[in-house]
């Protein structure tokens, strides 16, 4: 029986009660139901009172140990009131009906510990039947808002980056949407020869270059923990360190754009092959930024708006196939684990200052191409 619960449906004080009675009208009872066997049968008298009171004993202890479960305290007053009604006699002046009172006030207290036994099991279930229909209440609560939440990130990554939508939902802070300064690191890709390929080939073609194209370069700028800033063409602009804190920020664009070359090299071949000769360019800069939510109430973009951007867009620009250009400042970070070529004084478009750069290549191209 478990701690707390309710046992025996308060049955077990009719039981012992019952036992009581049988044993005060044994004679007449067995004679009753056995004639034959009955007649003659006797008792000792004292074993019998002995065994009464003890069976009545028993049906106010049981009636007693159920009151802390049901709180009724009626039964047990009635019941203790029959039980000293039906020793007294016993044991002081003798008298059938007084004997015949206290088993009624014995068997009224069962019924009433039965009664109340049932009513606490009842108001438990009305409990239990609540607590249920609350927890589903919960339930549909909690999956509404689930569903909700996710419509709110569909939403939030039609015109955010997924990483920015996901802090949002996840935070429950748009603080991250709010004008802000990062230091952060930039590359901008795009495709060499693709406007000439676009104004030649057929819509499907160009589409499905594209498609291929930014399946391919999405599926590494979430590996390397990059931002996708925004898409335009064939051209990618990711940010790294911003909304999403990163170590080493310069080092994970230079291995995303080592990555980029080596995974689109086979299908540049492939599309070479049909006539189309497109190539890949990057350009790669760090510094500070202002990013936040441009826009209106309809349709906003989140952007970064600094020098930073303007010069990886134009060493992207001026990166020929299979380059990463990147600033002298963004090199210095990563100079020991990368190959670098310096190409001084680089007139950029929009700049007014003439920029050393560094066309690099990771120092395993270098190894593999001396040993050739």
């Amino acid at each position: 029986m478990a701690k707390g619960t309710l046992s025996s449906g308060g049955w077990i004080p009719h039981l012992w009660t019952g036992m009581s009675i049988a044993v005060c009208y044994f004679k007449a009872i067995s004679a009753a139901t056995f004639p034959r066997l009955g007649v003659g049968w006797n008792i000792n008298p004292h074993i019998q009172a002995v065994l009464m009171w003890f069976f009545g004993l028993l049906a106010v202890i049981t009636i007693y140990r159920e009151l802390h479960k049901h709180g009724d305290k009626r039964p047990i007053y009635i019941s203790i009131t029959g039980f000293v009604v039906m020793v007294g006699t016993l044991y002081t002046y003798y008298d059938v009906v007084i004997l015949f009172l206290g088993y009624l006030l014995l068997l009224i207290g069962s019924f009433a510990n039965q009664k109340a036994t049932y009513k606490k099991l009842h108001q438990q279930v009305q409990l239990q039947t609540e607590e249920l229909a609350n927890w589903n209440k919960t339930l549909e609560t909690r999956v509404e808002e689930q569903v909700a939440e996710l419509e709110r990130v569909g939403q939030l990554k039609k015109f955010l980056p997924p990483e920015v939508a996901d802090l949002i939902v996840k935070h429950k802070d748009r603080s991250v949407l709010e004008s802000h300064r990062s230091h952060i690191a930039a590359l901008c890709c795009d495709l060499r020869g693709f406007t000439t390929f676009s104004e030649h080939a057929e819509p499907e073609e160009v589409m499905d270059i594209l498609m291929s194209y930014h399946h391919q370069l999405g599926n590494l700028v979430r590996e390397y923990g990059g931002t996708i800033l925004h898409r335009a063409g064939d051209g990618l602009m990711v940010i790294f360190n911003d909304p999403l804190p990163c170590d080493e920020p310069v080092r994970r664009a230079s291995e995303l754009a080592f990555s980029a070359h080596a995974a689109l090299r086979q299908p540049l071949n492939k599309w070479a092959q049909y006539g189309h000769h497109l190539g890949l360019g990057i350009g790669i800069s760090s510094g500070y930024a202002t990013l936040g939510i441009v826009g209106d109430d309809r349709q906003s973009d989140y952007t970064a708006i600094g020098n930073v951007i303007n010069l990886t867009s134009r060493l992207c620009e001026n990166a020929q196939d299979r380059q990463t250009l990147i600033s002298k400042k963004a090199y210095l970070d990563i100079s020991e684990s990368v190959v670098g070529e310096e190409i001084p004084g680089l007139r950029l478009k929009g700049i007014i200052r003439a920029q050393v750069v560094y066309n690099i290549t990771p120092k395993a191209t270098q190894k593999e191409t001396t040993t050739t």
